[in-house]
């Protein structure tokens, strides 16, 4: 199925799990957008998803991938390789360690966040750390998707944010669900005239 416009439009579904209150279900969201796509689209999910498995942070994975024709596929996960790899530098500096140990792959091109990260990186509150980076990366994901609203890539640029509202919600719920309503405003902004339910 190729009716992006349809698709996209009915995405912002709140599910309720039977614990108190609503709670977002991303696995649930992601299963239906899935379920509405072709084989096709599956594929490039597919690779999406497999990017959040430990199992898959290795060379192989990152080269196949920054490799890819998607240019959302190949440039989210350029983005993600760097910002790993100045964690990698944060922590060897922080232990006295050679800058580049354990950088596993190195990507030549320019990384113009860099400063960003490393000034989040050296705040002290862990939290407010992890919630930093996860803010630059979705504004890398708003600014990939730039141009895409009625396709595939800007449902890869969906689901990397339900993963990023899912992680929200098992560390920060009140995050997790601030995350989710800027997610709405978004496709609301996006879709005039459309009515969402997200009664919360």
């Amino acid at each position: 199925m190729d009716n992006y416009e349809y698709l996209i439009a009915g995405l912002p579904v709140l599910v309720n799990d039977g614990a108190a209150g609503q709670k977002l279900s991303a696995y649930a969201l992601i299963e239906e957008i899935r379920a509405l796509s072709s084989a096709k689209d599956n594929a490039l999910f597919d690779i999406l998803l497999s990017g959040y498995d430990e199992q898959n942070f290795t060379p192989e994975f990152y080269r196949s991938v920054l490799a890819h024709p998607n240019t959302f596929l190949r440039e989210f996960f350029r983005f993600d390789l760097n910002v790993r790899n100045a964690k990698v530098r944060y922590l060897n500096e922080s232990l006295g360690r050679p800058a580049d140990q354990d950088i596993f792959l190195e990507d030549d091109g320019e990384f113009e966040e860099s400063g960003k990260v490393r000034s989040i990186l050296y705040g002290k509150d862990l939290l407010a750390r992890e919630k930093g980076l996860d803010t630059l990366m979705w504004d890398k994901i708003d600014e990939l998707n730039t141009f895409d609203d009625f396709n595939v890539s800007a449902l890869l640029g969906y689901i990397a944010k339900l993963k990023i509202i899912d992680r929200w919600m098992q560390l920060d719920e009140a995050a997790g669900r601030e995350m989710f309503r800027r997610l709405i405003a978004e496709i609301r902004g996006t879709f005039k005239g459309v009515e969402f339910n997200d009664n919360q």
